[in-house]
């Protein structure tokens, strides 16, 4: 079901669980070190490491929001250019639809002119027949 998600809330939930995975070892290296009676150089140590581990969690994160980000981006351009095309071609069929009730109207009065000519033809003759 996370395949068909879209990219966007797959990458919030991917952010959100690695921030509570985050929090959770964090919380985890306090309370062994509030639990610890060591040093405060080795306490101090461990604080830079996690640290180290937030700014390298930030970076992985900003990566990946990145990548994500730039295939949506890459799809959306895609369906744009698809939109584009597909509206080229409705114009195009609707120029060919104006052309072709013309060219119909066009052909139909001059068959109905034609008509009428040989109506009227066909009338002068039979009223000169008749006098």
């Amino acid at each position: 079901m996370e395949g068909s998600e879209p990219p966007e809330v797959a990458a919030e939930r991917a952010r959100e669980r690695l921030h509570e995975e985050i929090e959770r070892v964090r919380v985890g290296v306090e309370d062994m070190l509030a639990e610890q009676d060591s040093s405060a150089g080795d306490v101090t140590e461990l604080h830079r490491e996690l640290d180290a581990i937030r700014a390298e969690a930030s970076v992985l994160i900003k990566r990946r929001a990145r990548k994500t980000e730039k295939r949506l981006n890459k799809r959306i351009d895609k369906v744009d250019a698809r939109t584009e095309a597909l509206e080229q071609r409705l114009d195009a069929v609707e120029q060919d639809r104006k052309y072709a009730e013309w060219r119909i109207h066009t052909t139909t009065e001059q068959m109905l002119d034609g008509l009428l000519r040989e109506v009227r033809a066909i009338a002068d003759l039979l009223t000169t027949q008749t006098r």
